[in-house]
């Protein structure tokens, strides 16, 4: 880290490409002040090897001395999670595992609500669910996770979020740094979550139907009779798994229901379905990129409008009501448009994948298609 201007690292190139009026360092950051000799983007591609090779990061922002664009190097080890205790990440993942143990307890075991609050261990009944749901989640984040440090970019441990409804969780994300190095590492990033989080969900998805299905209390299914009740439909793959195996996924006879590890085998799959969607910073922006470069904008772009008809579908054509996920479709394309807004990562190097990499995404987004619902969660009665 710099700490006087005699520690600044000038590249032989820096006044080739910049205008270089004054520099400044402020906590360790390097302000570059001056104005760019070429175009923004390109600037960067030109900088950001030889600063990352000291250290740094390079960045753009607005300068606070002039009207022309300020160059900002930090310093690597700043946005990196080694060292110390990751005290968020850890606070996040415990109040997770108590939103996936009371939903899973009180949804899924069908455990009364007074029962849970008399005897919290009660709550420990769910561990299996926890474990399903966590078990695909935090097993696709850390796809990400290695195959970011195999290729030296900055990631972050993930961020487990919790919900408490329907499965305890909002799944999970992880935080990149910096400039992507290569349309290569760009690609195995982005795929090696889907990749290794359908592994585990067909494992889960596996070891649910093979437990077979549980009791549902008189009380409940009485309730479930004379009211509303919540259906989770089945996505193609899991229909798949079950008849390969010879086992059922639902039951004629109301008291029993599969077994919510199987819920767990769900959640993957919807998830990586959402994650797959070709649209900026999520796994199928990143591998789509990776695939045919800038074009990936074009197809981008036409995601929210594919979700919102989605929607328009099944309310005006299928005539659903507005919870058997219209609204689901409604809200997935206004987040696919922010993501598509704000656009793709931008690798340095923007050298083909090859051949091999190309297949791996295609089957990897071919199976993904076999994760897709139309109506994945119904209201009836």
């Amino acid at each position: 880290m710099a700490d006087s201007e005699a520690d600044v690292p000038r590249p032989d190139n820096l006044e080739t490409w910049y205008h270089l009026t004054n520099v400044r360092i402020e906590d360790g950051r390097i302000i570059y002040y001056g104005e760019p000799l070429i175009p923004e983007r390109r600037l960067l591609d030109e900088l950001w090897p030889a600063f990352q090779d000291v250290g740094y990061e390079l960045k753009l922002a607005q300068s606070d001395q002039s009207v022309g664009t300020a160059l900002v190097a930090v310093p690597v080890e700043e946005t990196t999670d080694t060292g110390g205790v990751p005290w968020t990440h850890i606070a996040l993942l415990a109040a997770t595992v108590l939103s996936t143990l009371f939903v899973g307890a009180t949804a899924w075991y069908f455990v009364p609500l007074d029962e849970v609050l008399s005897s919290p261990l009660t709550l420990l009944q769910a561990w299996p669910f926890t474990a399903s749901v966590l078990g695909v989640l935090l097993t696709h984040e850390l796809g990400h996770y290695v195959m970011g440090r195999y290729h030296d970019v900055d990631v972050s441990l993930p961020y487990v979020i919790p919900f408490p409804s329907y499965f305890g969780t909002f799944g999970a994300v992880i935080k990149m740094s910096g400039r992507m190095p290569s349309r290569k590492a760009l690609f195995d990033i982005g795929v090696a979550g889907p990749v290794a989080g359908l592994v585990a969900t067909v494992v889960v998805t596996i070891i649910g139907l093979s437990l077979g299905p549980i009791e549902i209390p008189a009380a409940v299914v009485e309730r479930s009779q004379s009211g509303a009740s919540i259906v989770f439909n089945n996505p193609p793959l899991l229909d798949i798994i079950a008849s390969l195996l010879g086992e059922q996924t639902s039951y004629s006879d109301p008291a029993r229901n599969p077994h919510p590890v199987i819920i767990g085998g769900w959640v993957g799959m919807f998830f990586t379905l959402l994650n797959l969607m070709p649209v900026g910073q999520l796994d199928g922006g990143h591998m789509v990129r990776a695939m045919i470069g800038q074009r990936q904008e074009t197809i981008a772009a036409l995601v929210p409008t594919a979700l919102f008809g989605i929607a328009g579908y099944l309310y005006f054509v299928r005539e659903l009501s507005l919870n058997d996920s219209v609204i689901l479709w409604t809200i997935w394309g206004g987040i696919a448009l922010v993501i598509a807004y704000k656009g793709p990562a931008e690798p340095v190097d923007e050298s083909s994948i090859g051949l091999p990499r190309l297949l791996l995404g295609l089957l990897t987004f071919g199976i993904g298609l076999l994760c897709f619902m139309l109506v994945p969660i119904q209201v009836q009665g």
